[in-house]
């Protein structure tokens, strides 16, 4: 139980220190407290989720404590990430939806990497400090990780496809709820996802979190990675809204759906 309460705290530590950032945004002027607010966010998305990934490979946990976890960090993420995505599909459907332009959706991109390139860092910074043997374990192998797929990769990339769809579509329907309970719908149905998916491909259904998190694994090249973990979540994504704003209300004569707010599509562990 060690282990756990150090990962914990851990991502306790990276959730303060992006709040400390994310605070620090609102003082810039302009536009730019959106680009730190991207690039603070996602650096705490990635963090957690390189820390509780090595402490799921490591502990073996059992499946409820994890799904717990997952549930819970999940909920953490949506409650202090404010307006921020986190995901590179978000800023490209925003694009799509007029909200931003070309330019601006690709200065949130390029610090969402940034941020996820950081969060590596601070990863192997905590771990090599030993705080507990399972960062002391995975020191001795020299923070390697290995194949993260449990499947081919058309399988692997078609379980991303499709928990981004599922995902998608959660965020999308998730304002016809009480505002009370949208988080918590969205939380579930990412646990969900991480359930059913996490086996083959590790259901990350992120480009920008898997950049950081499954990229540097060995088993695979990079451009076998970017086929699963960057095409399979973008189109996942846009067959979601395709369906659902297009097709769906083409065939039923309805208007299209409009979200109170961009979807969300973030993922822990």
């Amino acid at each position: 139980m060690t282990d756990l309460y150090v990962s914990m705290a851990v991502c306790g530590a990276a959730v303060l220190l992006s709040e400390a950032l994310r605070r620090t945004a609102r003082l810039l002027p302009g536009a730019y407290w959106v680009y730190l607010l991207e690039a603070a966010s996602t650096f705490q998305l990635c963090c957690c989720t390189h820390e509780l990934k090595l402490l799921g490979e490591t502990l073996q946990l059992e499946v409820s404590v994890a799904l717990t976890i997952t549930y819970t960090m999940t909920m953490i993420h949506l409650l202090t990430f404010r307006e921020a995505t986190c995901n590179p599909s978000g800023a490209l459907e925003s694009v799509c939806r007029g909200r931003s332009s070309v330019k601006a959706a690709g200065i949130v991109i390029g610090c969402q990497f940034a941020a996820g390139f950081a969060a590596q860092f601070f990863a192997a910074s905590v771990w090599s400090l030993g705080l507990s043997e399972v960062h002391i374990k995975h020191q001795r192998f020299g923070f390697r990780c290995f194949d993260p797929l449990g499947g081919t990769l058309i399988e692997a990339a078609a379980v991303e496809l499709g928990c981004a769809f599922f995902v998608q579509a959660a965020a999308m329907h998730a304002h016809k709820l009480d505002e009370t309970l949208r988080a918590h719908f969205i939380a579930a149905a990412i646990t969900v996802a991480v359930y059913a998916g996490g086996s083959v491909s590790g259901a990350v259904f992120n480009p920008v979190l898997a950049f950081s998190v499954q990229f540097p694994c060995s088993g695979h090249s990079y451009p076998e990675y970017c086929f699963v973990y960057w095409l399979g979540p973008v189109l996942g994504v846009a067959s979601c809204v395709l369906l659902f704003e297009k097709i769906v209300p083409f065939l039923s004569g309805k208007s299209s759906i409009r979200p109170d707010r961009p979807a969300v599509q973030k993922k822990t562990r």
